[in-house]
């Protein structure tokens, strides 16, 4: 019976993987991005800027072994801090013109579904703050 700890390693290429293309898109697509920014916070797209480079630098500071452990706190605390902006897309209509009236339900499930996912992404991220084995 095989242990998740043989994962680590190849989940930890995933994972920076994700939050590279996350940041990249954060930085070449931002007018999307502004839409999820709750309306409370000034200045939408110095927040996508913020959390694209935040995403590209802590993807990639999770590979080196030097800065994984700060990297994967890092990421913990951003997945905790954007967490209001997925539920202000939960709570919200953001999305609903981006696909047919027909299909605005969708939209719903995927952003509500999209909360429990958050804790997963922080275990994840959270994995990487435990010292290698």
């Amino acid at each position: 019976m095989g242990s998740i700890a043989r994962f680590r390693r190849p989940l930890l290429f995933v994972m920076s993987a994700f939050y590279v293309v996350a940041g990249v898109a954060h930085l070449l697509w931002p007018r999307g991005f502004q839409r999820v920014v709750p309306p409370s916070l000034p200045r939408p797209r110095l927040v996508v800027y913020v959390s694209g480079v935040a995403e590209l630098v802590l993807g990639a500071g999770v590979l080196v072994r030097r800065t994984r452990r700060v990297s994967a706190w890092g990421l913990v605390a951003l997945l905790v801090a954007v967490f209001p902006a997925n539920v202000h897309v939960a709570r919200s209509d953001v999305f609903r013109d981006a696909v047919p009236s027909r299909f605005s339900w969708l939209v719903d499930v995927a952003a509500w579904a999209r909360l429990p996912v958050q804790a997963v992404l922080v275990l994840w991220a959270w994995w990487y703050t435990r010292p290698d084995d």
